[in-house]
């Protein structure tokens, strides 16, 4: 079977397991203290999240905890189909303005920024770190260009449950340096936080 049609079949499974795991409403305040033990007290300057949609883990909670902690944060905006999402500045209270697929936005007034780590929703994630999102390539284009210039962390954000076994990949595919879940913090490579 190609990876595509794998990766096909596993988000529709994703989606539904996803659903189910959304039920626990204490799981996102449980992954906001998990992601607060790890994070330490200096060095990391901004900090990239997401605006949920439908029953992806709500990561609003951890922005609340971030912006009180005084971090620069950031939401994502979609530039092009085929490009690299942009970061802009937001904190709570910030107007917001709907972006491509629905998903609320930062004004586009508001500063462009390169984050020091992104948290990435996600469908599913493995072992490795590899994670599957919803097919469009977004944060994989994202964390290469980044990468390529600066040294940020990924930090993939999910319900415990939606760990897998090992996730069909493309060479393009982007590996996180971390999962943060309600149930814990896996690491998937040596630097960590510097």
């Amino acid at each position: 079977m190609m990876v595509d049609a794998e990766k096909s079949q596993l988000r529709a499974h994703a989606r539904a397991r996803r659903q189910e795991l959304a039920a626990d409403h204490g799981a996102p305040e449980r992954a906001a203290q998990r992601f607060l033990t790890m994070l330490p007290e200096t060095g990391v300057r901004s900090i990239a999240g997401y605006w949920p949609i439908g029953d992806e883990l709500d990561v609003r909670p951890l922005l609340h905890h971030l912006a009180l902690a005084g971090h620069r944060l950031a939401l994502p905006v979609v530039k092009g189909k085929t490009s690299p999402l942009a970061f802009r500045a937001w904190a709570p209270g910030d107007p917001m303005i709907p972006g491509d697929y629905g998903i609320q936005t930062p004004a586009a007034t508001a500063a462009e920024i390169d984050p020091d780590i992104i948290i990435a929703p996600l469908l599913a994630f493995d072992a490795d770190g590899h994670r599957l999102g919803y097919g469009g390539g977004y944060y994989d284009r994202t964390l290469a260009a980044l990468r390529a210039k600066c040294d940020i962390l990924a930090i993939g954000y999910a319900y415990a449950g939606q760990k897998v076994g090992r996730l069909p990949r493309h060479d393009g595919d982007m590996v996180l340096d971390a999962v943060v879940t309600d149930h814990a913090v896996h690491w998937f490579n040596k630097k960590g936080f510097k």
